[in-house]
């Protein structure tokens, strides 16, 4: 049955595929649904509604990680940070309550009623320096490098806690994937350099 209604919106439904099947209603009315098409194709089960304004082809596999879908969705030039980067980057084994984004100041932030987020203003490098693109479930997630994560959740330590922000860098130390020199770098960047130190320090002996 939902095949046979798919082939009334083959256009929209094609707009969808290419865009990984996830679109908010802005991004889908940009590139040519018309709303009533949008409704339409909700109220006939072709696409699932995954919070206010994204929609999502509803025969698509479930998502890995919904709550990044529609935080990258509504706010697409935003960035993980912090606890929720460090989950990314299973560098924690903590568990975020809301999903920690990153926006450049001066930029207005969208209120998003779910998931609930929290954002933190960064200004010059300490933003746009670090940012890594992952493609998941078909959408972009923009995230900071392990590195730059570490050296934010120094400079954020009173938010995050001292004890999460050393569990992460011993987890970081004792990975396969550690770069002392992009770790001094984006110390330097974020300013926490003199922070970080004695704690490096110590964790190499």
């Amino acid at each position: 049955m939902l095949k046979k209604l798919e082939k009334q919106f083959t256009k929209e439904v094609g707009i969808f595929r290419e865009n990984g099947g996830t679109l908010s209603t802005m991004k889908a009315i940009r590139l040519g649904i018309h709303p009533v098409k949008l409704y339409a194709m909700r109220n006939s089960k072709i696409l699932e509604q995954m919070g206010r304004g994204i929609y999502r082809l509803s025969n698509l596999p479930p998502l890995t990680n919904p709550s990044f879908a529609i935080v990258m969705q509504k706010a697409p030039k935003s960035v993980l940070c912090l606890i929720s980067a460090l989950a990314f980057h299973e560098m924690t084994t903590q568990i975020p309550h809301e999903i920690y984004i990153a926006v450049r100041r001066g930029d207005w932030v969208l209120k998003i009623d779910y998931p609930p987020i929290r954002a933190f203003r960064f200004s010059g490098k300490a933003f746009s320096e670090g940012i890594e693109e992952h493609l998941i479930d078909g959408i972009k997630v923009r995230v900071y490098s392990r590195e730059k994560t570490l050296a934010d959740c120094f400079k954020y330590r009173n938010v995050v806690g001292l004890d999460t922000v050393l569990e992460a860098l011993q987890n970081y130390w004792r990975s396969k994937w550690k770069k002392t020199d992009e770790l001094t770098r984006f110390s330097k960047i974020c300013r926490v350099d003199n922070v970080m130190k004695p704690y490096l320090e110590a964790i190499q002996g």
